[in-house]
């Protein structure tokens, strides 16, 4: 291959590798390997993602936030991750339990989560957010549970870089409860736990995040604005697995519970093309 074909192919490469992951989301097909060389650092796996969110066909309702292991940090740059939160695999938990849709082979988690919906149009290019100026524009706070999901079963084993290129590890979002007096409640309530089958398997508090949720949000605050993707009214966002990450298989049963403020239950399902896919028009998000 000459020089010139070489940087074609170069160019190519991220694009490809969305749209392998973008495929296998939709067909609910399972990945055995990561579709092409682990990126480099955390750029090149954001542009890989930059790349699927043009090829997915739904807007994004917000973003997650992830932590990357402190051992990480140091070598990536970085201390979080994120991703992607799109408007069809956002769901209002209600009395029965929500069905959560898992690709047989690949990988499927729920999390504990605070949740933030913005109220107001973040400044374009601001990216100098401090977690008190960033809670400023924040409507409300919720809680709630996060669906993790990839076709590619080893993408947390292959780090926070293959993270961020399959949309963080996102693949849904169950909205609980608003929290009463969020501003000025303490950094310990409401507390959470985690349950997988009856088995209690995690349990945390918003005091679990490192600096609380309000420096998960600051930290996306930046992120997006630097990536030319401010946060927008009525966006959410997910600030970090409060009591762990927790794997679940189909035929499975969460429970999520908040204190006493709520309780959260979702089933694991094998997810078929036309369910937890997002939409199918064809064209991918467009908002910034």
């Amino acid at each position: 291959m000459n020089d010139s074909l070489a940087k074609s192919a170069a160019a190519l490469a991220p694009l490809e590798v969305a749209r392998r992951f973008v495929d296998a989301r939709r067909a609910a097909r399972s990945l055995a390997d990561f579709p092409g060389a682990i990126p480099a650092d955390m750029a090149a796996g954001y542009q890989i993602q930059e790349a699927a969110i043009g090829l997915w066909p739904d807007a994004i309702a917000g973003w997650k936030v992830g932590r990357i292991p402190t051992e990480l940090q140091a070598e990536l740059s970085a201390e979080r991750v994120m991703g992607p939160v799109f408007a069809a695999n956002v769901t209002q938990a209600g009395k029965d339990p929500t069905a959560v849709f898992a690709i047989p082979g690949g990988f499927a988690a729920v999390e504990a989560e605070y949740i933030y919906r913005m109220g107001q149009d973040a400044p374009a290019g601001k990216t100098d957010w401090t977690p008190k100026a960033a809670v400023a524009l924040v409507e409300d706070e919720l809680v709630g549970v996060e669906f993790a999901g990839s076709p590619l079963a080893s993408i947390n084993i292959l780090g926070p870089r293959v993270v961020a290129a399959d949309f963080g590890n996102n693949a849904g979002l169950i909205l609980g409860r608003t929290i009463p007096d969020w501003r000025t409640r303490t950094d310990d309530w409401p507390p959470c736990e985690a349950w997988v089958d009856g088995k209690r398997v995690g349990r945390g508090a918003p005091s679990s995040l490192p600096g609380g949720p309000a420096a998960s949000l600051a930290f996306l605050m930046n992120a997006a604005a630097a990536r030319g993707r401010p946060l927008k009214r009525g966006q959410l966002v997910t600030t970090g697995a409060a009591s762990g990450i927790h794997d679940i298989e189909a035929g499975q049963t969460a429970r999520i519970a908040f204190g006493d403020l709520d309780e959260i239950v979702c089933i694991a399902q094998a997810a078929s093309p036309a369910e937890g896919q997002g939409g199918s028009d064809g064209h991918g998000d467009t908002s910034g």
